[in-house]
C-alpha cells in the first residue's frame, strides 16, 4: 500500500518538477507510533495484539483517519492510507491532515466485550497524540459506528467531554447525520459528474460494484434511486447478476436478513471475483486493496472505474487502463465522501449545533462536485489523467500550507505557485 501510494506522488512530483529534498518532506511520516495491547479474554486468557497509528502530515489542520481492525494490519499498510488521507483531505480541500492507524485483530473471533477491551486499552495507549486538535480516528474496515462511541467515552474519561475526538459515532451520541452513506453519496456525485462531461446521466449507464459493505450497498442503492442499472454486485459469499439490472431495494433487505448476497433470487449467481470483469459501462471497486491487478485488468470491460475503496487499483493496472483509454477516477477524490461528513461531524460537535440531514446533504454535494471539477479541469489543462491531476492538485495545496507555516522553504518550485 505504501509502494503504490509513493508512485502515484511521485508520477505527480515529476509532473511538478519536485525536488528529492521537497518530495522527502512531503512524504515523510510526522510521527509512527506502535504499542502493544494486552487484554484478557472472556475466558480468561491474555490476548495480545499490535495497535498501529501513523500521522503523517498536519500542515493543513488536525490529522484524520480510519481506525482499521484486520489481521493484516502492520506499519507499512498503516503508512500508505495515513499518506493517502493526507492528499484525500487536500483534493476535497477540508481543513485537516493525514493519519490512519488500526489493531491487527479479527473481530469476527471475538466477542464484542473482548473486542471493547481491546478498542479502550487501545486508547489509554494512544490518547496523548489523539484529539479534536490533534489527531481525529473515525471508522473503517471492521469498525463502527459502536467502536468510535468505545473510543469516544474513554477518551473522554481522561479529558473530560469530547465529542470531537472521533468520528462516525452513533447519531445519539454525538455523530452526524448522514455519515453512514456519506462515502456511497460521494462516490454517486463522482460519477455523476464524470458522466455529465460526457453528456450522459446516471440513467444512461451501467453498473458493476465489488464489495456490497457500507460503501458499496449505498452507492447502488443511491445511484439505482437516480435511474442506474446495476447489474452485478459481490461480496465475501460470491457474486449476483442481472443484465436488465438488479433490484437493488430488495437485495439490501436480503443481505440485511441474511448477512450476504449469496442466495438472492433476484440474478444469477456467479463468481464474486467475475464482477470485476462484468459487462458494463461502469465498475466500482468497494472492497479491498489491490483488486484490479495484473492478473485480472485485461478483462476489465468498464470504461469508466470509480475507485471506492482505498488503493483498489495496483499502479501497474492503473498504467495499462489508462493506456486503454479507461477513465479511472481515483480514491482519494470518489471515495472523499465519508472524510468530507466526518468533517461535517467535527464541526458540529465543536459548535455543539447539530445540522439537519438536508443540510448535510448539500454541503457534501457542493464540495464532492466542486473537486471533482477542479481535478477535471486540472487533468484537461495539464494533460493528465484524473489519479495524477487529483495528487498534482493535492500536493500544491500541502506544499503551500507548509510553506506558509514555514515548515518548508518558501522557494518553491514555480509550478507549485500556479493555479
Amino acid at each position: 500500500m505504501l509502494e503504490a501510494t509513493n508512485l502515484f506522488f511521485n508520477k505527480a512530483a515529476d509532473h511538478l518538477e519536485l525536488s528529492d529534498r521537497l518530495r522527502t518532506i512531503l512524504l515523510t511520516p510526522k510521527r509512527v507510533v506502535r504499542v502493544e495491547i494486552i487484554t484478557e479474554s472472556d475466558g480468561g486468557e491474555l490476548l495480545h495484539h499490535i495497535g498501529f497509528r501513523v500521522q503523517h502530515n498536519e500542515a493543513r489542520g488536525p490529522m484524520k483517519g480510519g481506525l482499521r481492525y484486520h489481521p493484516s494490519m502492520d506499519e507499512d499498510h498503516a503508512a500508505g492510507l495515513a499518506s493517502l488521507m493526507t492528499w484525500k483531505t487536500a483534493v476535497v480541500n477540508i481543513p485537516y491532515g493525514g493519519a490512519k492507524g488500526g489493531i491487527n485483530c479479527d473481530p469476527s473471533k471475538l466477542s464484542a466485550a473482548e473486542l471493547n477491551r481491546i478498542t479502550t486499552r487501545f486508547v489509554g495507549l494512544v490518547k496523548d497524540i489523539i484529539g479534536p486538535t490533534i489527531d481525529i480516528p473515525a471508522p473503517d474496515v471492521n469498525t463502527n459506528a459502536e467502536v468510535m462511541g468505545w473510543i469516544m467515552d474513554e477518551y473522554s474519561r481522561f479529558n473530560g467531554f469530547n465529542p470531537g475526538v472521533v468520528t462516525g459515532k452513533p447519531v445519539d451520541l454525538f455523530g452526524s447525520l448522514g455519515r453512514e452513506e456519506a462515502t456511497g453519496r460521494g462516490v454517486m456525485y463522482a460519477l455523476e459528474e464524470c458522466l455529465k462531461r460526457r453528456g450522459k446521466g446516471l440513467s444512461d449507464v451501467s453498473v458493476a460494484v465489488q464489495g456490497f459493505g457500507n460503501v458499496g450497498s449505498h452507492a447502488s442503492r443511491l445511484i439505482a434511486e437516480q435511474g442506474g442499472r446495476i447489474v452485478a454486485v459481490s461480496d465475501i459469499s460470491g457474486g449476483i447478476a442481472n443484465e436488465q439490472g438488479l433490484d437493488i431495494p430488495q437485495l439490501v433487505e436480503w443481505v440485511s436478513e441474511h448477512g450476504v448476497v449469496e442466495g438472492f433470487p433476484g440474478g444469477e449467481a456467479i463468481d464474486g471475483a467475475a464482477v470485476l470483469t462484468y459487462k458494463a459501462d461502469v465498475l466500482i471497486p468497494a472492497a479491498l486493496e489491490e483488486a484490479i491487478n495484473d492478473a485480472n485488468v485485461d478483462d476489465v470491460q468498464a470504461g469508466i472505474i470509480v475507485e471506492a475503496a482505498n488503493g483498489p487499483t495496483t499502479p501497474a493496472a492503473h498504467d495499462i487502463l489508462h493506456r486503454r483509454g479507461v477513465t479511472v477516477i481515483p480514491d482519494i477524490l470518489a471515495n472523499a465522501g465519508g472524510v468530507t461528513v466526518s468533517y461535517f461531524e467535527w464541526s458540529q460537535n465543536i459548535q455543539q449545533f447539530r445540522w439537519e440531514l438536508e443540510r448535510v446533504v448539500r454541503e457534501l454535494e457542493l464540495v464532492m462536485r466542486r473537486a471533482y471539477g477542479d481535478v477535471a479541469d486540472l487533468a484537461e489543462r495539464e494533460g493528465l489523467d484524473l489519479r495524477t491531476a487529483a495528487f498534482v492538485l493535492a500536493i500544491k495545496r500541502v506544499a503551500r500550507a507548509a510553506a506558509s507555516r514555514h515548515t518548508i522553504s518558501h522557494h518553491l518550485p514555480p509550478a507549485l505557485l500556479r493555479d
